[in-house]
C-alpha cells in the first residue's frame, strides 16, 4: 500500500467511490447525508486540508485529510478526518493512514492531534485511536443523531506528537 498526496482533478471519482457511502450511511461524520459529490469532494479537498490518498494494484483503499484544528493560538494542533473503502475494511488501511498522518502532522509542525467529534458508535475507530496514544478527553452527551441508534454520544480525543 502507497499513500500520497490526492490530486483533486485526478483523484476526484475514486475519492467520490470512498466518500459516497459513509456519506449516505450517516453514522460517522456529520456530514449531510444527501450531500452532492460536487459539494462532498469540495469538503474533501478544501484548500485548507492536505488531503492524501492510500492505495494498491490501482484501487483506492482510503483517504484522509489534515489540517489546523483552530486557527491562530490553536493552530499547532491537527485535526484529520479519515474514511476507509468498505472493500479495504480489516486489511489494515486506518492504521496505515493513521500511522501516516501522526508522522505527516510531526514534519509539518504540528505538536498535537486532536479528533473534536469521533461517533461513540464507531468503536472501531475507537479503539484504533486509543491504540495509537489517544486519551477520550472529553464526551459530547448525545451530541450525534445516529440514523438507526437515535442520540448517542460524540469523544473529544487527543494526543500529543
Amino acid at each position: 500500500m502507497r499513500i500520497r498526496p490526492a490530486h483533486p482533478e485526478a483523484d476526484a471519482d475514486a475519492l467520490w467511490r470512498v466518500l459516497e457511502p459513509m456519506i449516505r450511511a450517516g453514522d460517522t461524520y456529520t456530514l449531510e447525508r444527501d450531500m452532492s459529490r460536487a459539494d462532498a469532494l469540495a469538503y474533501w479537498l478544501a484548500p485548507a486540508h492536505a488531503t492524501f490518498v492510500a492505495e494498491g494494484d490501482g484501487e483506492m483503499f482510503g483517504t484522509y485529510y489534515m489540517r489546523a484544528n483552530q486557527r491562530g493560538g490553536g493552530a499547532h494542533v491537527a485535526n484529520c478526518g479519515y474514511v476507509t473503502a468498505a472493500e479495504a475494511s480489516g486489511r489494515g488501511v486506518a492504521r496505515a493512514m493513521a500511522a501516516h498522518s501522526l508522522e505527516e502532522a510531526r514534519r509539518r509542525g504540528f505538536r498535537a492531534m486532536q479528533f473534536n467529534f469521533v461517533v461513540s458508535t464507531n468503536v472501531r475507530a475507537v479503539r484504533l485511536w486509543e491504540s495509537l496514544g489517544f486519551d477520550v478527553v472529553g464526551r459530547l452527551p448525545g451530541a450525534f443523531a445516529h440514523p438507526t441508534m437515535g442520540e448517542v454520544d460524540a469523544l473529544v480525543m487527543y494526543r500529543r506528537l
